[in-house]
């Protein structure tokens, strides 16, 4: 999730830990650095934007590490709050706010590395979107209301505000779980051979959704809102780059990208003659966050030389109205079939 989420719920989680144990403002700013501190990892460089991207979410999100970091950072809490009595109510709070960190993160799309250092499987429920008001703000509520009202009360608010987040993202899940279920009807009943299909929200909330089926040859987009009812599904299919995927199956940077993508990996050759590799998990096509150029498209494995991200992002003053008519509107097809199609910025 994004840096204000995971400090909002390091927060909460603090302050419904220690209670009156401590100052409010003192709970809310340890629970907020350390609800903050896996994150810090994104300031490594490894070398190249696809290393970065896959070594993101890796030994700082794991679990063990974690667990065993908030003892010394407990500890710490504890000291500089003045209160080393209670320093094992200070190493409890912190293994929570440093726990639910990842775990909240594995419920987005992206991956992260739970099992780190013994397993680098990147885990993705893929239930919320990175960003996500309806999840933040009742959090930020909670702490903000724990911070400046009494000392019950506000605890209190900040309790129920925690709960009915966590409760959201039940939700989310099982929303996910009844929007599959209809999109795998939808590729039966369309006599469309897939291998996976991947469910996820589009941007800043769990109503409207996105679907990504692979195919041998294609995948298939296609979106669907909580409130289309039974209006028929549509999808639009694109090519997947299967023989450049065969003949490039060698190059470390497809590997890499395949395993940590779990497949959903578009690969093409452009006009320039350049080979480049796309992460279809996170964007709205035709526009991608995750898209490389790795090199000529006649190389060999042996011969990769370095790697360029491209951003690549819509033209908002499209996309965003064309989100909020698709949220109500099943007819309003997808950014990639707009009349005059959308373009993508782009940006090393």
């Amino acid at each position: 999730m994004d840096s204000i989420s995971q400090a909002a719920l390091g927060s909460a989680v603090v302050l419904a830990t220690l209670g009156r144990r401590t100052a409010a403002w003192k709970a809310a700013l340890w629970g907020a650095a350390a609800g903050t501190l896996p994150d810090l990892d994104a300031f490594i460089d490894h070398g190249d934007p696809l290393l970065n991207m896959v070594r993101h979410r890796a030994e700082s999100h794991g679990l063990a590490l974690l667990a065993l970091a908030s003892a010394p950072l407990g500890w710490l809490a504890a000291r500089l709050s003045g209160q080393p009595d209670l320093w094992r109510r200070w190493w409890l709070a912190m293994a929570l706010a440093l726990i639910t960190h990842p775990l909240l993160d594995t419920l987005t799309v992206y991956g992260t590395q739970l099992l780190q250092p013994f397993s680098n499987h990147p885990f993705a429920v893929g239930s919320v979107f990175i960003i996500d008001p309806f999840y933040t703000l009742p959090l930020l509520l909670g702490v903000l209301v724990a911070v400046i009202g009494s000392s019950t009360k506000g605890l209190r608010w900040n309790a129920a505000m925690l709960a009915l987040s966590t409760a959201y993202l039940g939700w989310s899940v099982l929303a996910q779980q009844h929007v599959r279920g209809v999109l795998e009807a939808s590729l039966r009943h369309n006599g469309m051979a897939t291998s996976q299909m991947l469910v996820t929200p589009a941007p800043f909330s769990t109503v409207l959704w996105r679907a990504v089926a692979m195919g041998s040859e294609h995948y298939h987009e296609a979106y669907y809102s909580l409130l289309d009812g039974a209006h028929p599904v549509a999808w639009t299919s694109h090519p997947r780059g299967a023989d450049l995927r065969l003949q490039h199956a060698d190059n470390p940077h497809v590997q890499r990208l395949s395993w940590f993508s779990h497949g959903f990996m578009r690969i093409q050759a452009n006009s320039q003659g350049r080979l480049t590799i796309t992460d279809l998990r996170m964007g709205l096509e035709p526009c991608y966050s995750f898209h490389f150029d790795i090199g000529p498209a006649h190389s060999a494995a042996s011969e990769t030389g370095p790697v360029v991200q491209q951003w690549q992002r819509p033209d908002l003053s499209m996309a965003l109205p064309w989100l909020w008519r698709r949220l109500t509107d099943p007819t309003a097809g997808t950014l990639s079939t707009l009349p005059g199609g959308i373009s993508c910025g782009t940006a090393p």
